[in-house]
């Protein structure tokens, strides 16, 4: 019997080509199709994002530095600002000078302390500080060495004018910041490294080349008509008023000169003494209080004849004068406060950049090459100070760490001690929550002698 096979064969139904039919509908987004050129690769939009985060991130962590750098550095930031109004008061008494009749430095003295105390007592007056003349009562004689050993400061600089240059007279001055830190370090027992010595005298090398005294490079006269009264280093020409003093005389100014370096380094250190005990005021009024009476004193011995201004640029110079002289104690008093004498007085050197701008935008004297290397060399010597000084946070998590490393080594001694000695360690006594591992011995109960069942215990 014949079977016949009414099977079909099997079609597939899965399309071959991938073109379809245009009755077919498609999807809006399989309209046209897209263009591998215009597509833009992710691979570049990767590397620019990741490119700007890390451009972020820099500039975040370059701005974290600077600012932590500024919060650790801030007396030293504010001895450096008030060495700008320093200067700018010096190059005010230059323009002085120039005018007819000049003033007398006593009067200038006198004027600079009168409104500088004034301002000073004006001030803690309106913000009710206590005690605004005396200061405060464990610090009183402090301030009154303060005074009087920044007058001995300031005495012996103008004493040693009288047979010394300018130069050579402000160059015994920039001992100051050197002797300033090894007298902290001496009697503050503050920190003083050999770095900041180094730099100290590096610094003390470019004030040496900017006033390149007579002393060292010889008497050079290149413009008669120049001359420079500032009391800051500088090119002094026309000395022969100077060369006419004899070496006795030249010998006792410059005694006289390290008497004013050792005055002012007394009264910076003594600024570091009292601290934050006193406000910064009440540096500046001990100060101004002793200056003025000294100043009087010795307007009335020498007979010294009192100039009075007679034009109104010579009131505004006398103002600014004032004004500056204020800015600049208060500012310095504030940043000794909150710095080591060694490195905030050596902030000092870098009103000599500060003076070299200002002698040439007034006074249009071009600096020369000593005095270009000597700027360079202050300058780096002061951001070098400023950046190498540690953030006390950083060093106060290294002495604990050192502190626990230290406890974590005698104790793992004294462990390796007990087991040597086979002897345990001793419990503390304030761990009264111990939990005992071994097992706790109960005692047997014993039945011997119980006759009746029922005094016999029942099992459970």
């Amino acid at each position: 019997m014949d079977f016949t096979t009414s099977r079909t064969p099997y079609v597939a139904l899965t399309p071959d080509q991938s073109t379809f039919d245009s009755d077919i509908p498609l999807a809006h987004f399989d309209v046209s199709e897209p263009d591998s050129a215009s597509r833009r690769p992710t691979g570049s939009v990767n590397n620019q994002r990741s490119f700007q985060n890390s451009l972020t991130t820099k500039w975040r962590k370059f701005f974290s530095k600077c600012n932590m750098t500024c919060e650790n550095n801030i007396g030293l930031l504010l001895i450096t600002v008030s060495g700008a109004f320093a200067s700018m008061m010096n190059t005010l008494v230059k323009k002085l000078n120039s005018i007819d009749p000049p003033v007398p430095i006593l009067e200038l003295i006198l004027v600079r302390m009168l409104m500088t105390g004034a301002a000073s007592l004006l001030y803690m007056w309106i913000t009710n500080v206590p005690d605004p003349l005396l200061g405060p009562k464990g610090v009183r004689g402090l301030l009154a060495l303060r005074g009087v050993l920044g007058f001995f400061g300031i005495a012996g600089l103008y004493f040693s004018l009288q047979y010394l240059s300018v130069s050579d007279a402000t160059v015994l001055q920039f001992l100051v910041p050197m002797c300033t830190g090894i007298l902290g370090a001496l009697v503050l027992q503050e920190h003083f490294a050999r770095d900041q010595a180094f730099a100290s005298l590096l610094s003390l090398a470019g004030v040496v080349l900017i006033a390149r005294p007579a002393s060292l490079f010889g008497h050079t006269v290149s413009n008669p008509q120049a001359e420079t009264v500032r009391n800051i280093p500088a090119v002094l020409e026309g000395r022969s008023d100077y060369m006419e003093a004899t070496p006795t005389q030249r010998l006792g100014a410059v005694g006289f000169g390290l008497v004013g370096v050792f005055g002012a380094t007394g009264a910076y250190t003594t600024i570091r003494a009292v601290g934050k005990r006193a406000h910064a005021l009440h540096s500046v009024v001990s100060y101004t209080v002793q200056c003025t009476v000294v100043s009087v004193v010795l307007m009335l011995a020498l007979r010294t004849p009192i100039v009075l201004p007679t034009r109104l640029d010579w009131i505004g110079m006398f103002l600014a004068i004032g004004i500056c002289g204020f800015i600049y104690q208060v500012l310095f008093a504030m940043g000794l406060q909150r710095e080591t004498a060694g490195r905030g007085t050596m902030a000092v050197y870098v009103q000599v950049v500060y003076a070299t701008i200002l002698d040439t935008v007034f006074f249009h004297s071009t600096p020369n090459l000593p005095s270009v290397i000597g700027t360079s060399i202050i300058t780096s010597c002061a951001i070098y100070i400023a950046i190498s000084k540690k953030n006390p946070d950083e060093r106060k998590r290294q002495q604990s760490l050192l502190s626990s490393q230290g406890a974590d080594h005698s104790l793992e001694e004294g462990l390796l001690d007990y087991q040597d000695q086979n002897i345990e360690p001793p419990e503390s006594k304030d761990d009264d929550m111990t939990i005992s591992t071994n097992p706790i011995e109960r005692p047997e109960l014993s039945f011997e002698g119980l006759t009746n069942d029922e005094d016999a215990p029942h099992a459970s």
